[in-house]
């Protein structure tokens, strides 16, 4: 929102104490430099004074509600010589009638009125520079706070869009698995619709939050795994190992999922062997590290030719909260493929739900 002409307290400090000291000013000059009474000195201050709080009033209001695109400048230029020529003819109408006896005060205000003119064109010109600069830098201020907005908006919706996009691809499979099972081994099919409610409900739990902490997204993951590993049976176990200092930090929530079904995937789905997959957490220097490590058979497998969908969900996820492209790494070793997070960790807690 643009800012509000003396909204707050030191602002309207600072323009009752301009003017109080304009009015000192004017009514020593008078009472100093020309020799009028203390009453007069002080009537003619008053009067050109007030209209002159009246002027600036005026050029202020002016200004926040118009300010023309082009020529702008030229515009408070104007608008401050026909201010300042009105206060001045205003001022001097006014006061005249005030003492009508003293012929050299009226000689005075005629002789007086084109300095007067100049001086209140000056002060009022730089009134009116100040306030186009002041609106202009709220405006502006507005202006990246809307397209901040609207690219946060935009963040977030894509982030939704890829949490989302998970859960039809995990489904399918689940579904597809459950249909196999059903035939050939029932009480297996049945506990696996009961894994896959868990696993939904959790899903569900988690579906506005932004982070959630490790040991959370852990028994996330567990949910998860204890349906793959209705489906594939004693060829799928996992080891987990996380530090103390790891499970108090925080982390995006189902962010691990799609490694892990990676690596069931590269791991399991060419081969009747069985396989561990192993889960490591640790924390170093204020960044969270996690690694997901799956044996493959190298000659049917080659992961990093593509790491599908999975993976690249969360290298943007991650770009789109961290704004890093180097929060993913992928590698090679032998027969062990090995996935690497890094999720540094924010010192906003407010985040973390």
């Amino acid at each position: 929102m643009a800012r509000q002409p003396f909204s707050d307290l030191p602002i309207r400090w600072m323009f009752f104490y301009t003017f109080s000291i304009v009015l000192l000013i004017n009514a020593a000059l008078l009472y100093y430099g020309f020799d009028f009474s203390v009453e007069l000195s002080l009537t003619d201050a008053a009067i050109h004074t007030f209209l002159l709080v009246v002027a600036t009033v005026a050029i202020i209001y002016n200004l926040k509600y118009y300010r023309p695109p082009e020529w702008k400048y030229l515009y408070v230029l104007m608008l401050s010589v026909s201010l300042s020529i009105a206060w001045a003819c205003a001022a001097s109408n006014i006061s005249a009638p005030v003492f009508p006896e003293d012929h050299n005060y009226d000689s005075w205000l005629n002789s007086a009125l084109p300095v007067r003119m100049i001086i209140g064109g000056l002060f009022l010109t730089g009134v009116g520079m100040r306030c186009l600069l002041w609106y202009d830098i709220a405006a502006q201020r507005e202006e990246l706070e809307r397209k901040d907005t609207a690219e946060k908006m935009s963040k977030e919706a894509e982030l939704y869009k890829l949490r989302q996009q998970l859960q039809p691809h995990f489904l399918f499979n689940s579904l597809n698995s459950i249909n196999a099972l059903i035939t050939l081994r029932p009480q297996q099919a049945r506990e696996m619709v009961l894994k896959l409610s868990d696993f939904l409900r959790g899903s569900l739990k988690r579906e506005d939050e932004q982070w959630i902490s490790l040991p959370e997204e852990l028994q996330y993951l567990e949910w998860y795994l204890d349906i793959e590993k209705v489906r594939f049976g004693h060829r799928l176990s996992t080891n987990v190992v996380s530090g103390e200092d790891a499970r108090q930090l925080f982390i995006p929530p189902m962010l691990l999922q799609p490694v892990v079904e990676n690596a069931i995937k590269y791991g399991l789905y060419d081969t009747t062997e069985a396989i561990t997959i192993s889960i490591k957490a640790w924390t170093k220097e204020d960044m969270l590290y996690i690694e997901v490590q799956n044996p493959f058979d190298v000659a049917l497998q080659q992961p990093n030719k593509g790491t599908g969908f999975g993976l690249t969900s969360i290298s943007r996820r991650l770009y789109l909260l961290f704004g890093r492209q180097d929060l993913l790494e992928t590698t090679i070793s032998g027969n062990i493929y090995t996935t690497l997070i890094k999720v540094p960790q924010t010192n906003d807690k407010s985040n973390h739900n």
